[in-house]
């Protein structure tokens, strides 16, 4: 079975997801979309500014977990479609790093099965990353 892969190198672009959104419109059956957007933040640690965040993963564990992710979803909410893409790499404080699009008949099914997705990514997936600190160092992130 060939697995969907959902990485990314580098940040994902405003154009990509208006695309995305675009090539949607001819799928009249869709009701609702929702759509997460996850940010860099330029977070301030101690005395350090974060200036970008190097995300890893282990790529073969991370997309067979999220295709049961994803069936589980799927079986659960009546969708029309999902996506999802998270970035590998650098990517820059400002910049998307994670982008969950569902797509259902009626907003509230859309709207829960993207909500969940994420919160799944997040706790799930074995993807890291390092915050990158102005001026030099880094730290692991820790989710929350």
């Amino acid at each position: 079975m060939q697995l969907k892969n959902i990485f990314t190198e580098g940040a994902i672009t405003a154009n990509f997801i208006a695309d995305s959104i675009a090539k949607h419109a001819t799928k009249t059956e869709i009701g609702g979309h929702n759509i997460f957007l996850g940010q860099v933040r330029a977070d301030q640690i101690e005395d350090k500014l974060v200036v970008a965040i190097d995300y890893t993963s282990h790529v073969e564990m991370a997309l067979e977990k999220m295709h049961e992710i994803r069936e589980a979803i799927f079986a659960k909410y009546p969708l029309t479609c999902m996506h999802i893409h998270h970035s590998l790499g650098i990517v820059k404080a400002g910049e998307i790093c994670l982008f969950v699009f569902t797509s259902s008949k009626h907003r509230k099914a859309a709207i829960d099965a993207c909500t969940e997705c994420v919160e799944r990514i997040k706790a799930e997936l074995p993807i890291w990353g390092k915050e990158i600190f102005e001026g030099e160092g880094y730290q692991w992130k820790e989710n929350n």
